[in-house]
């Protein structure tokens, strides 16, 4: 892997602070790109950006900022523009996860899971594509996950937003295939990264059996992004697994998900 790969882009990667996030900008900084990196969490945003900065000298900017705010997306975007930046590479992966029975888990935390995991997805997608046509490159990373691919009692909000990013994704980059702009969704299984804690999940068996390191993940993904394809699915366990789920019934398929969530 070359350092220099990447020299003179610069690639925007929200919920940066952490897990997969953290790690997309260290993967990308690693091969030259300069970086903006967006979180809520300053002290941890800010540790990463010192880190990345001194281990590969790429430029780093952050940007301490709650996405799942409904005016976040256009003031992200403004703030960037008016500091004459072009985004090249956009990681659309900030978002988090809800463990539990649909009826228990306050409305006010999915509302804002929804308004992360798919409209400020969703808006600044729009906002950026639009760039990245007008100067006729652009590469978009949507991080989905695997259990887009099936429903999932425990987490049913959360799988179904997911669902909503994989398919959104493939279409966006279909629609984009004449020009020099590319959407490419990734779907990760279980990563090690804080999603079980921030979801009110301890690991299931399944989880533990089928957990991926987080650098590996982002590798893949960074790897699928910029060779332009539509999406990816890490792992051949993971791959196996959700392309299955279009083999079988919709209610068997709830079935098994659940038991994978809930077997200790």
């Amino acid at each position: 892997m070359s350092g220099s790969e990447l020299k003179g882009k610069t690639a925007l990667v929200t919920g940066a602070s952490s897990g997969l996030g953290a790690d997309f900008a260290r993967e990308l900084a690693s091969r030259g790109s300069d970086l903006i990196l967006v979180a809520r969490r300053e002290d941890m945003l800010k540790a990463v950006q010192r880190e990345i900065q001194e281990k590969h000298g790429v430029k780093v900017e952050s940007i301490v900022m709650d996405l799942s705010t409904e005016d976040a997306p256009q003031t992200l975007y403004d703030q960037i523009k008016s500091a004459g930046k072009t985004v090249d590479f956009l990681i659309n992966n900030a978002g988090f996860g809800l463990y539990g029975v649909f009826i228990d888990i306050p409305w006010e935390r999915e509302r804002e899971l929804i308004q992360t995991d798919i409209i400020t997805l969703v808006h600044l997608t729009k906002l950026f594509v639009k760039d990245m046509l007008a100067h006729n490159y652009g590469r978009v990373l949507q991080v989905s996950s695997i259990g887009a691919y099936q429903p999932s009692p425990t987490y049913g909000v959360y799988c179904a937003a997911k669902s909503f990013v994989l398919y959104f994704g493939e279409a966006i980059n279909y629609e984009l295939r004449k020009s020099n702009v590319r959407c490419t969704v990734i779907s990760p299984g279980v990563t090690a990264t804080e999603f079980l804690k921030v979801a009110g999940q301890k690991p299931s068996l399944y989880q533990r059996l089928t957990m991926m390191q987080s650098p590996a993940v982002t590798r893949i993904g960074i790897d699928k992004m910029l060779q332009g394809r539509s999406s990816v699915i890490p792992g051949f366990l993971n791959s196996v697994l959700a392309l299955s789920t279009r083999l079988i019934p919709y209610q068997m398929s709830a079935m098994f998900a659940y038991r994978f969530m809930t077997i200790p």
